[in-house]
C-alpha cells in the first residue's frame, strides 16, 4: 500500500496549525489511471490514483481554457514524472508538482492527499484554499 503525498506543505506548517483533512471517497471508488472531481470544501479538486497505488491531487481548472477538467484528463509519465494531460490543448501536467511539462511557468495547485487506515481518501486544503 503506497500513498503519495503530492506536496510537503503540511511539514512546512507554523507550529500549532493542523490540516484540516476532507473525506473524498473509499479507496476502491478511484478506477486506477482515471480521474475523479471532488469538491473539497467549495474547492474542485481532480484526484487521481495511478496503477502503483500513488495518490495524487490537483486543482481540477485547466489554465489555458478555464474549464474545470483536469479530473477528465489522460495519465502517463514523461521522463519518469508521472503527469495528467488536458483533455482540452493536451498541456501536460506532473501529477507531483502540478507544473506544466510544456510551459513550465504555469502549475496547477496541488493539494496533499492521503489513505487512511479505513481505506478511505483524503484530501487537505492550505490555508489559501480554505473557505
Amino acid at each position: 500500500m503506497t500513498t503519495q503525498m503530492t506536496t510537503p506543505t503540511l511539514d512546512q506548517r507554523p507550529a500549532g496549525t493542523a490540516p484540516v483533512w476532507r473525506d473524498v471517497c473509499h479507496y476502491t471508488d478511484l478506477i486506477p489511471e482515471r480521474g475523479a472531481c471532488a469538491l473539497v470544501a467549495g474547492v474542485q479538486v481532480a484526484v487521481f490514483r495511478t496503477f502503483e497505488g500513488d495518490l495524487y491531487a490537483l486543482g481540477n481548472l485547466d489554465p489555458f481554457s478555464g474549464a474545470q477538467v483536469i479530473s477528465r484528463g489522460i495519465l502517463g509519465t514523461r521522463g519518469g514524472a508521472p503527469t495528467v494531460a488536458s483533455p482540452m490543448y493536451k498541456q501536460v501536467f506532473d501529477l507531483r508538482t502540478g507544473v506544466c511539462l510544456d510551459d513550465p511557468g504555469v502549475a496547477l495547485p496541488t493539494f496533499p492527499i492521503r489513505r487512511t487506515a479505513e481505506d478511505r481518501v483524503e484530501v487537505a486544503l492550505p490555508d489559501e484554499h480554505r473557505p
